[in-house]
């Protein structure tokens, strides 16, 4: 059985997907992927990450739908979650004000610096 951390990744474009579980696996990392925010809720509830990566726009379910089922559900709401986006910055303005919920513990941009994005996920496994 491995010790590694394991993160779930949750994204729609494939090659965006290869990409983050490359080099979250190339980093020591167990990873278990969804293309949705539906089969991404289902993985957590299964499989108990360590922390959650999610993109923003995906078919389904919305990752900021996503996210707050996650963050109303007793069993998920500790585990973190970095959301990715290739959005604009105004969606971040309703955590405050719509959300109901706490922000994301991290917020990346697309393009993103993946030694920026390591370095969070680090601390927030550490922790």
């Amino acid at each position: 059985m491995s010790k590694n951390k394991k993160i779930l990744i949750i994204e729609d474009e494939k090659d965006v997907l290869a990409y983050f579980e490359a080099l979250f696996q190339d980093n020591g990392y167990d990873t278990v992927v969804a293309e949705d925010g539906v089969k991404g809720f289902e993985l957590a509830k299964s499989e108990k990450p360590d922390l959650i990566a999610l993109d923003v726009t995906m078919p389904k379910q919305s990752g900021l739908k996503t996210y707050r089922l996650y963050k109303r559900d007793s069993e998920l709401k500790h585990i973190p979650v970095i959301i990715i986006t290739a959005g604009d910055d105004s969606f971040k303005l309703i955590f405050d004000e719509h959300m109901e919920v706490a922000p994301p513990e991290g917020i990346f941009d697309k393009p993103f610096d993946p030694h920026k994005l390591l370095k969070a996920v680090a601390e927030l496994l550490s922790s």
